[in-house]
């Protein structure tokens, strides 16, 4: 069943792109999505290709599973929308400064997401929201 899941999930993500390529209506998640895809390059072909949609990706090896990273931009994006857990908002704003644009602070706050959401798994209950907002805040008190 997860495989199921999984593999839906990704040809979702390649018939948007598809969609998107070919100047075709998409509703305003799907314009989120295509805009993530959009600002990944590195995956384009990957998404053209159904053959790379069933690639596996192994942490342990040094990859990058690319849903899961276009997925963290979409949720973060999600929290700062609606400033959950509250000051993601100011934190995406000031590390889009220091940065200079978003896809690179939401890189650096993809760190806090994923340890959160691993924590999460290993102790297996609910993300902790505060330590999550607490990481995320330890961001734009570096300098």
């Amino acid at each position: 069943m997860f495989t199921s899941e999984r593999d839906k999930l990704r040809q979702h993500y390649a018939d948007i792109w598809q969609k998107a390529r070919a100047n075709q209506p998409l509703d305003a998640l799907e314009q989120q999505i295509a805009q993530v895809i959009d600002q990944h390059p590195e995956y384009h072909q990957m998404l053209e290709n159904k053959q790379h949609l069933k690639n596996e990706y192994l942490p342990e090896m040094g990859e990058t599973n690319p849903f899961l990273h276009m997925g963290m931009h979409l949720g973060i994006r999600e929290q700062v929308a609606t400033d959950r857990p509250a000051g993601i908002a100011q934190v995406h704003r000031v590390l889009t400064l220091k940065h200079g644009n978003v896809l690179e602070a939401e890189h650096e706050m993809m760190e806090c997401l994923a340890e959160a959401l691993w924590q999460s798994q290993k102790n297996q209950q609910a993300p902790d929201e505060q330590a999550y907002g607490d990481c995320l805040k330890q961001l734009i008190q570096q300098k």
